[in-house]
């Protein structure tokens, strides 16, 4: 099937979770990062029950601290 990663279409395989997405791509600091699927934000909590279906898109996002 076919999803879209931080606006990379990408060929995955089926009943792949958003915890094993996280893996495939190598993403730092894991533990850090918020996920949005569809332009919805996925509770940390829930990327293992999350399987993706075809056609969806998937952004990893940091917030980062600082300034003034």
């Amino acid at each position: 099937m076919k999803i879209k990663v931080a606006g990379e279409v990408k060929e995955v395989k089926e009943g792949l979770t958003l915890t094993e997405l996280i893996e495939i791509e190598q993403v730092e600091t894991p533990q850090y990062v918020t996920v949005s699927l569809n332009e919805e934000f996925v509770e940390s909590g829930s990327f293992a029950e999350t399987v993706l279906k075809d056609g969806d898109d998937v952004e990893f996002l940091y917030f980062m601290g600082g300034g003034r």
